[in-house]
C-alpha cells in the first residue's frame, strides 16, 4: 500500500507541476485555463487518493473522497464560466488560433 500511495503522490505532484508550467508557457488566457484545469484537477485527485491510502482511516478517506468529488465537479464548471466571460468581454485570442467556432 505504501508503494501505491507513493506512486500516486509522485504522479499527482508531477501533474500539478505540469499545470504550473502550462500556466507560464501557454500563449493566451484560454489555453492557460485549459492547462491549469485539466492537469491540476487530476493531480489533486491523485494526491488525495494517495492521502486516503496512506492514512487508511474511514473518516480521513471519506473526507478525501468528498474533497476530490467537490473539486472534480466545480473546477471544470468554474473554468467554463470564466472562459465564457472572458470571451464575451472580447479577450484577445492567441494569434495562432485557427478557428473561432463561436464567431459567426
Amino acid at each position: 500500500m505504501e508503494w501505491l500511495s507513493a506512486i500516486l503522490a509522485l504522479l499527482g505532484a508531477t501533474l500539478v507541476l505540469l499545470a504550473a508550467i502550462g500556466i507560464v508557457r501557454m500563449p493566451d488566457l484560454f489555453t492557460r485555463m485549459q492547462a491549469a484545469t485539466k492537469a491540476s484537477t487530476l493531480g489533486l485527485g491523485c494526491l488525495l487518493a494517495a492521502g486516503a491510502l496512506d492514512f487508511a482511516e474511514v473518516g480521513v478517506t471519506v473526507r478525501m473522497i468528498s474533497i476530490a468529488a467537490f473539486i472534480m465537479l466545480t473546477s471544470p464548471v468554474s473554468n467554463h464560466v470564466i472562459a465564457r466571460a472572458a470571451y464575451l468581454t472580447k479577450t484577445p485570442l492567441w494569434k495562432g488560433t485557427v478557428v473561432d467556432e463561436w464567431d459567426a
